[in-house]
């Protein structure tokens, strides 16, 4: 396996006012191919800040992030949008699906900006794919508005699987969702692990022991562990692990 993310010393820095606030102090973390990796930590810990650099949304203040090999750590905005455009998907709490478009069409939005020489027919056949891939083809035609919450969040991962991005972002994909709509997201991401790398964020240890190869947990903005998550849950090294858990 090669490693896809890469962070390597990576800080960020808010000034708030005199003060500094290190949303994330020295941060070295890699993801290798086809990995799935949950970050969890209290409120507070660089979750979100993170994955905004992750999602290339933001920059390091130090350090570097390596994605496939590529330094994208002082990309211009125009780079790193094709970045995010072709080789990113993110998957949110808030599902910002197209209220007025059916599943099939919000499923073609984003291969019209990722895949402009991508003729009509062959998205309407990766948003096929994609919405039967998460059992969604019964709802092709229907609106965000008659689709369930758990049924909106599988059409904003089919939306994210249609452009086949290189990594997977998912913040709190489950926090908004009942027991049984969460087992059934669960299920089928767990069906795409070696397909896509995949970070995932949740203040859920039940879920990220459920779902993922490797756990980090985060405190105050730093990497406190880092592991199988197996052994992350069972027999963390890190004393501030173990009290989270």
């Amino acid at each position: 396996m090669s490693a896809v993310i890469a962070l390597d010393s990576v800080r960020k820095t808010y000034e708030m006012g005199d003060n500094s606030v290190h949303a994330l102090d020295d941060v070295s973390l890699t993801v290798e191919q086809g990995e799935f990796v949950t970050v969890t930590g209290a409120s507070g810990s660089g979750k979100s800040t993170l994955m905004h650099i992750l999602g290339c949304l933001d920059k390091p203040t130090a350090g570097k992030y390596f994605l496939r090999g590529e330094d994208v750590s002082d990309l211009s905005p125009a780079d790193l949008a094709v970045i995010r455009n072709k080789q990113i998907g993110f998957v949110f709490q808030g599902f910002n699906l197209l209220p007025r478009t059916t599943a099939t069409e919000n499923v073609e939005v984003p291969l019209l900006y990722s895949r402009p020489l991508m003729s009509a027919a062959e998205r309407r056949e990766k948003a096929t794919e994609a919405l039967d891939l998460m059992k969604l083809s019964d709802r092709a035609s229907h609106h965000p508005n008659q689709l369930s919450g758990g049924q909106q969040q599988r059409l904003c991962i089919a939306r994210t699987i249609a452009i086949q991005p290189e990594v997977i972002l998912m913040d709190e994909p489950c926090s908004a969702l009942d027991p049984i709509a969460t087992a059934k997201i669960e299920e089928l991401i767990s069906e795409l692990r070696g397909q896509y790398t995949i970070v995932i964020v949740t203040h859920s240890m039940q879920q990220a022991a459920r779902v993922s190869d490797r756990t980090a947990y985060f405190h105050l903005g730093k990497l406190i562990e880092v592991g199988d998550t197996k052994q992350v849950f069972t027999n963390p090294l890190h004393a501030l692990t173990q009290d989270y858990i």
